[in-house]
């Protein structure tokens, strides 16, 4: 059987334990905060990558991903061969008014032209300065940390081992 005032009690003693010990204070614009590895800040966009192919903006729940592009024509790479057409990046920009930084752009992104950076201090006061243009974009972008070391125990990519065995196999060809 419970005794009467019981958790009363209990939730005094926290609150006389929690008062005799000093706060901590976090001196913000100061002393910078340690943050955890691969945080998510903002969304950095590494625009050599960029092909235009529109998968973020379709996949983004929010719709706050804006990208424009033109079609621009390529010359052929050998002679004989036929003018290829590729898409240009024009305008890139999200609105973090409207993200909720659920990473989905980051994950469907096929050439991973897009990162999360450990940026977090863009606050304004205007909510219109919060659509950012890939000028700022790219300048977050090298403030990405790098990928964390690779298990030296796990076996090598098959991507990898395949194109060693290719430059090898070249190489022992253009001795002989």
């Amino acid at each position: 059987m419970a005794t009467p005032g019981r958790g009363l009690a209990k939730g005094l003693a926290v609150t006389l334990r929690t008062m005799t010990r000093r706060s901590h204070t976090a001196h913000y614009p100061e002393a910078q905060p340690a943050l955890p590895p691969r945080s998510r800040g903002v969304i950095a966009l590494f625009e050599e990558n960029c092909t235009v192919c529109m998968l973020c903006a379709r996949e983004c729940p929010d719709w706050c991903i804006y990208i424009d592009s033109h079609k621009e024509t390529v010359p052929p790479a050998a002679p004989g061969g036929r003018e290829r057409s590729r898409n240009v990046l024009d305008r890139f920009a999200i609105d973090f008014a409207l993200c909720m930084y659920c990473g989905i752009c980051i994950e469907v992104c096929p050439f991973d032209a897009l990162f999360w950076s450990p940026e977090f201090e863009y606050a304004t006061e205007d909510i219109r300065e919060l659509t950012h243009e890939r000028d700022k974009l790219r300048e977050w972008m090298w403030t990405v940390p790098a990928p964390p070391a690779l298990d030296p125990a796990a076996e090598e990519p098959k991507e990898v081992a395949a194109a060693r065995k290719a430059v090898e196999k070249a190489a022992t060809e253009a001795s002989s």
